[in-house]
């Protein structure tokens, strides 16, 4: 099986990008330029997650067969080997992958995603936003806009540069040249690293608990909904006015075309109140953004939806004596026939109402054993003597014994909780609405290539801190044994040594109060001061959101009610008489309507005067008053709350406090 293991996991992890990028991007309205930008900058991060335990226990091998080959303490080549203890010989490893293929494997995969990062994705980026109705004015702008950026990389570079030079103690070469590009890389990746890290360590094991909450999940939802409302009703607000504006220049330009254009006294004027090709890009800019928020909020307003409606739903089932889980919406069951035949009733109730609560309480326990793990050998990594990092104690000991499927799976648990942290921090960032990985399609171009480049800078230096964790990185254990593929490929960071010896070892301590910051909320409190209203249930604004989402949530429930029980008075309506036309359809509505008073009546009038059509305004004007509901002006509020107490009803608050009282405006 030598090479199976990586090419089964390079076509696995593609198809892995390929979901998850099809999950928000949208194949069909972005360019395929962006797609296939975003897709290999996503795979390449990937692929280096998942190959790299293959590294680990290659070089496990290799150092195996280095100690046996050689006697205790003998220098081979450049590397100190020892022999084990006993004359054991060395198993090849399940998935050992030939000597030479991984380093030119991680040059290849490294070097790209550095170039995509750094040059290729913000060119893009600027590329995909630009307003302009020509390629070469595209590109233009994009170079405009990236000098800036592109300087400021210069000058940190040039900074190691000229550092680099003046010191005595180094001979600049081109391999030292490459190293100090890497750790500049590296250094600004760890900088940000460290910062998703704190934060994921905590909230994906507090998330999941919260998640076994149903109170809590509700309540949040409610308040996503009255954020969502005004961020909704905004999008619209703002693409009406640029829709206007749009709608202004062809009528403009229609009657200043149409005027006398040898009256020179206005001409200069007319002329000079022309629209540039400048402000007719920034409008097109307006507009792609605008259409693209639009569109955004509807299709989250309908998702939240269905959460709510879900959750609510789950919250008068727990108290159902007969177990069977029952939907207010019947389009909320799940239509695959194979799916009901095994999810059932009794068993959605027994998942949603019992089980659920319980899996994710435990998965939240064993998530936050990991995270206090890596918190403690973020902070011990760097001791060898003893070695107090858990991660290369588990490794050390495995390797003793080459049991290399073990140390495959503890490192690629290991690498894959770091990552999950980190990445899933990546896809809950949201900058204003410049920077939003918004699901179901509805992520725009210039957040998935800003996702493209965080990735390409957050994974080589995430790699190499798994490495220092469990001491396979010769700068950290201080051991002169050969290194894994992907070290000798990023190089010997001690040509710094400040970087290698002080920024690498002790700037990951900072995870501790990053991870305190998070675990009290302090972001959330500084955004609420700032304006930005975060969802934290001590506080008076929070409330008053919660309860106008929770009324938003009522009045669009009972309009999806409304409309169900339209289509279903409709559905039987076509079961009665069939496939009939329209003309048929209407006489039999008046045939029975006009059945009983034409017998009292018992007058010879033609019976053609009662079932004559009157056409389709009528027949609407018929199911209108049919889907019409007696309105009860005396009622205070709605009686299928299902978090309302046995004590007292919802009483909503805020501006909705009228429309409790009065049903008449309610869904206006």
């Amino acid at each position: 099986m030598s090479g199976a293991a990586l090419g089964f996991e390079i076509v696995f992890v593609f198809f892995l990008a390929l979901f998850l990028l099809h999950r928000y991007g949208d194949f069909k309205k972005q360019h395929r330029l962006v797609i296939i930008a975003t897709l290999l900058a996503w795979y390449l991060c990937f692929l280096i997650v998942f190959i790299l335990p293959l590294d680990v226990s290659t070089t496990i091998y290799n150092r195996c067969k280095l100690a046996v080959n050689s006697s205790p303490a003998e220098s081979n080549g450049s590397y100190v080997t020892l022999a084990p203890s006993s004359k054991q010989k060395c198993f090849k490893p399940w998935s050992y992958i030939p000597d030479g293929i991984m380093p030119i494997f991680w040059r290849v995969v490294y070097w790209t995603s550095q170039f995509l990062t750094w040059i290729l994705l913000p060119f893009m980026q600027s590329y995909a936003r630009s307003g302009g109705f020509s390629i070469t004015g595209k590109i233009k702008t994009a170079l405009i806009e990236n000098a800036i950026y592109y300087g400021t990389y210069l000058l940190i570079f040039g900074a190691f540069l000229i550092y680099v030079a003046v010191n005595p103690n180094f001979n600049l070469q081109w391999n030292q040249l490459q190293t100090i590009g890497i750790a500049a890389a590296n250094t600004w990746g760890l900088f940000l690293l460290v910062l998703l890290l704190g934060y994921g360590l905590v909230e994906i094991p507090r998330s999941h608990w919260n998640g076994a909450k149903r109170g809590y999940l509700l309540m949040k939802t409610y308040f996503k909904a009255a954020k969502l409302m005004t961020e909704k009703a905004d999008a619209e607000e703002n693409l009406e006015d640029i829709m206007e504006e749009v709608r202004k220049c062809p009528t403009e330009y229609q009657e200043r075309m149409g005027r006398n254009m040898d009256d020179y006294e206005d001409f200069d004027e007319r002329q000079n109140s022309y629209p540039s090709e400048k402000s007719l890009a920034k409008l097109h800019k307006q507009v792609i953004y605008s259409v693209q928020r639009h569109r955004r909020t509807q299709v989250q307003w309908q998702i939240l939806l269905e959460k709510a409606f879900y959750l609510e739903d789950v919250a008068k089932n727990e108290s159902s004596a007969t177990r069977q889980f029952v939907h207010t919406f019947h389009s909320q069951e799940p239509e695959n026939k194979i799916i009901q035949y095994f999810y059932t009733p009794t068993v959605e109730w027994y998942w949603e109402c019992l089980l659920r609560p319980w899996f994710y309480r435990v998965l939240a326990v064993v998530l936050a054993t990991f995270s206090v793990i890596v918190v403690w050998s973020e902070c011990t990594f760097f001791s060898t003597k003893p070695v107090l990092s858990l991660f290369a104690v588990f490794i050390q000991l495995a390797e003793n014994t080459y049991n290399y499927i073990y140390i495959e799976m503890a490192c690629f648990l290991t690498i894959f909780f770091l990552s999950i942290c980190v990445y899933s921090t990546v896809f809950r960032i949201r900058v204003f609405n410049y920077y939003y990985l918004a699901s179901h399609h509805q992520t725009d171009a210039y957040s998935l290539l800003f996702s493209g480049m965080l990735f390409c800078r957050l994974t080589p230096p995430l790699c190499l801190n798994f490495l220092g964790l469990t001491h396979m990185d010769a700068t950290i254990s201080h051991k002169n044994t050969q290194p894994t593929a992907y070290t000798s490929i990023m190089g010997s960071m001690r040509v710094l040594s400040f970087i290698a010896d002080g920024f690498y070892i002790y700037y990951p301590m900072l995870v501790v109060i990053l991870c305190i910051a998070t675990y009290f909320s302090l972001g959330t409190r500084c955004l609420n001061l700032l304006g930005f209203q975060q969802f934290m249930g001590d506080s008076e604004m929070t409330s008053d959101l919660i309860d106008e989402g929770k009324e938003l949530i009522r009045r669009e429930k009972r309009k999806r009610q409304r409309q169900e029980e339209g289509e279903n008075r409709r559905r039987e309506w076509k079961e009665r008489y069939g496939n009939r036309d329209d003309s048929t359809r209407s006489r039999a509505v008046h045939t029975d309507q006009k059945e009983s008073s034409f017998s009292e009546t018992n007058t010879n009038r033609p019976l053609s005067k009662y079932t004559r059509s009157n056409g389709r305004t009528e027949r609407d004007r018929v199911e209108l008053l049919q889907d019409a509901e007696p309105l009860d002006f005396n009622a205070d509020s709605v009686n299928d709350d299902p978090l309302e107490s046995d004590s007292g009803r919802y009483q909503p608050g805020g501006r909705y406090l009228s429309m409790s009282r009065s049903k008449i405006f309610d869904d206006v």
